[in-house]
């Protein structure tokens, strides 16, 4: 599996979908609705039930209108209201996309189209409380919002329990649906008519759903015993990146209060890449016009892509609104082929169109005193992230009778690994980190998440083919580590102690995060004391997790940049020849977010031009 630069899993901790199949727990029985789950939200009366941890869950429960048939690529709007009492038993759809090992939605064969674009419901965890007994004035609990990952094409909230996070740390816990693919974030000339507004006119549905969130929030945590004016957004890769978003988009301003960004970046796309065609104007392959001449070929409207190009040329703008809007959920999402065995789609997302979100480079907003919603910030990667993607490529893995995996070349995996992975730190936390402290102080934290004791299964050592890899760290977040026979192979008696100390503690601090701003030294201040970033040059930076096995949970300053990383390829001893130098400027170049093909012939002091980037293997 060789993904681009843009591929981004979810939190699903699924080993190798040859071996293990999708990742997921099995349908539970209906749960039984609470008298005592009763609570009355701005649409209606709702009733939720006891979860596995103790806590009260309800589940699908709306917060904006079906963006359905004339709200297709619409900015979101509140729900409808309804009589009577809603039980919030089940899970609301999963917003359309591909059936993905990496995804969590447990319905459908891989690779072919699930859910629904009726899919706007979020979920509500908190302690269990009598109807009389829900919190008020002062005692109202902080509200964390989770937002899932997949690289904003594939998952869905219903993956992710937050009942124990919620009974153990004494929070409201929120997480949400948005809308994901070509309908979360699709962009056309055809649709900024006359009747819409500058928001209907961004593209960033899924970006304005995540608001829509927010303002649900805002106007019915109190219900739940929730505080809306302290209010934690946190999230994963995607998720992460959609944390980034709602720090940098003005509608998001006020409605919330901390941020926490696990394994996120900022990979988000311009006007020109989202709308122009591939081959005149810098579009990207599946810009929403590359999309469209795929429909057009598709319905026989047009036998290939120049007829399709010709036809498209003499359509109005009313003509091309009518023509999208009148296609199935199916046929749009068909018209994005998906990529190979992860089933998530490389497409322009998160458009920096001047209205959601500023026009101008991401990072160097944060660092401006206006630029972004200034709220305290945790920022943190894992110390392997693509290891959950490099185990399955052919190039790195072989796998006996096509099933049990073995790494090729130990030595280079780990050296990808490690590169990879501090790149990764240093787009997705250190440089993060650095531009946003000029202007918030002492409010920013990082950390970096290294559990790996993983077993040995099949005769492979997983402690080495994953390691801490990408999305490992929610588990432990959660407390909830129950992802089914698949996921749970991870999870062994033997590392089981270990495990749960650092997910306790690891909890705790998110908690406390929630609760004052700061991680400190946890809930109980019993814990290591988590500082925050500190540009002063031998002072620790960022937080360590792992077991007392592992060295435990510790301060340090190892930091990174991306200048560093490159720099530091160039002088290891590790890799003597330029051949193996270039080598990780080649994988850097296919898999990471600031080095690019564009740069790799000059890489390093000595450049990689006798190492052309599609030539590989070089003999």
């Amino acid at each position: 599996m060789r993904a681009s630069k843009t591929f981004v899993a979810t939190g699903c901790i699924t080993l190798l979908t040859a071996v293990l199949g999708a990742c997921g727990t099995k349908d539970p029985p209906r749960p039984v609705a609470d008298p005592a789950a009763r609570r009355s939200t701005t649409s209606g009366a709702v009733v939720g039930f006891v979860g596995e941890y103790g806590s009260h869950v309800w589940l699908g429960v709306p917060f904006a209108a079906p963006p359905v048939g004339g709200l297709r690529w619409r900015a979101p709007l509140p729900p409808q209201p309804w009589t009577g009492t809603r039980e919030a038993l089940a899970f609301g759809s999963a917003c359309t996309q591909y059936a993905s090992p990496f995804g969590g939605v447990k319905k459908g064969r891989e690779g072919t189209p699930v859910g629904s674009e009726d899919c706007l419901y979020l979920n509500v965890y908190a302690p269990r409380f009598a109807a009389a007994d829900v919190p008020k004035d002062a005692a109202r609990l902080p509200v964390m919002l989770w937002i899932h990952g997949g690289g904003n094409t594939i998952g869905e909230a219903g993956f992710y329990n937050g009942g124990n996070l919620a009974a153990q740390q004494h929070v409201l816990v929120v997480t949400t649906n948005y809308r994901l693919g070509p309908f979360g974030w699709f962009r056309h000339a055809a649709m900024r008519n006359a009747g819409t507004n500058e928001l209907d006119r961004s593209g960033n549905f899924g970006t304005l759903d995540l608001v829509r969130a927010l303002q649900w929030i805002r106007e019915n945590a109190t219900a739940f015993g929730g505080d809306p004016n302290n209010v934690t957004i946190f999230g994963e890769s995607a998720g992460g990146t959609n944390v980034f978003s709602l720090l940098l988009s003005p509608q998001a301003h006020g409605l919330f209060h901390r941020a926490i960004v696990e394994s996120g970046g900022m990979q988000m796309s311009n006007v020109d890449e989202a709308e122009a065609l591939a081959d005149n104007g810098g579009g990207h392959a599946n810009s929403s016009n590359e999309a469209l001449l795929r429909l057009l070929a598709a319905d026989g409207t047009a036998p290939d892509r120049d007829a399709a190009k010709s036809r498209l040329a003499q359509m109005s703008g009313a003509d091309i609104e009518r023509y999208l809007r009148g296609k199935s959920t199916i046929e749009v999402l068909t018209a994005y082929p998906p990529i190979a065995h992860v089933d998530m789609i490389d497409m322009p997302k998160v458009f920096r169109d001047g209205v959601v979100l500023p026009a101008e480079d991401p990072l160097q907003r944060l660092g401006q005193p206006d630029g972004y919603n200034h709220v305290p910030v945790i920022f943190g990667t894992n110390r392997d992230e693509n290891k959950l993607f490099m185990q399955g490529d052919s190039q790195l893995v072989h796998r006996i009778l096509w099933i049990i995996p073995r790494i090729r070349d130990e030595r280079h995996y780990n050296l990808m690994a490690e590169y990879m992975a501090k790149m990764w730190k240093a787009n997705g936390a250190d440089e993060p980190a650095t531009a946003i402290q000029s202007t918030a102080g002492a409010s920013v934290f990082v950390y970096r998440f290294d559990w790996n004791e993983e077993p040995r299964v099949l005769g492979t050592d997983l402690s080495v083919l994953l390691g801490a890899a990408h999305a490992f760290e929610i588990p432990f977040v959660f407390g909830h580590f129950d992802l089914g026979r698949e996921g749970n192979m991870i999870f062994t008696t033997e590392n089981e102690p270990g495990r749960k100390a650092l997910s306790a503690q690891m909890m705790s601090y998110w908690a406390e995060f929630a609760y004052t701003g700061a991680p400190s030294r946890g809930r109980n201040d019993h814990l290591p004391e988590w500082t925050p970033w500190n540009e002063s040059a031998a002072a620790p930076k960022f937080m360590i997790f792992d077991t007392a096995a592992g060295g435990g949970v510790r301060m340090s300053s190892d930091t990174v940049t991306t200048a560093s990383v490159l720099a530091a390829i160039d002088d290891d001893p590790r890799l003597p020849t330029q051949r193996d130098k270039c080598m990780i400027y080649r994988d850097l170049a296919q898999w990471s977010r600031n080095f690019t093909r564009k740069d790799y012939p000059t890489a390093g002091r000595q450049g990689c031009a006798a190492y052309p980037i599609d030539a590989y293997p070089w003999g």
